[in-house]
């Protein structure tokens, strides 16, 4: 599956997402029906947010390739 990104356009409330910041999206179908996605946020965790929060974005290959490599060092860094 291909990654998929968004960028933050609200974080009413949430002090762990930035304003106009690119964020890997993770498949979460149970939360997509209750119109919530999961991203990775700035904690390097992945949560939950209101889907509106965000608006779906496409990246070149390239810039894909550095954002999912920051990514996974949030991931394995525990």
């Amino acid at each position: 599956m291909k990654p998929q990104f968004v960028v933050c356009v609200q974080n009413r409330g949430c002090d762990d997402l930035v304003l106009g910041r690119v964020y890997q999206v993770l498949p979460d179908e149970s939360a997509a029906n209750d119109s919530y996605i999961r991203v990775v946020d700035e904690s390097g965790e992945d949560y939950l947010y209101p889907a509106d929060y965000f608006v779906s974005i496409t990246l070149p290959e390239a810039a894909e390739g550095a954002l999912l490599v920051t990514t996974s060092s949030y991931l394995t860094v525990a």
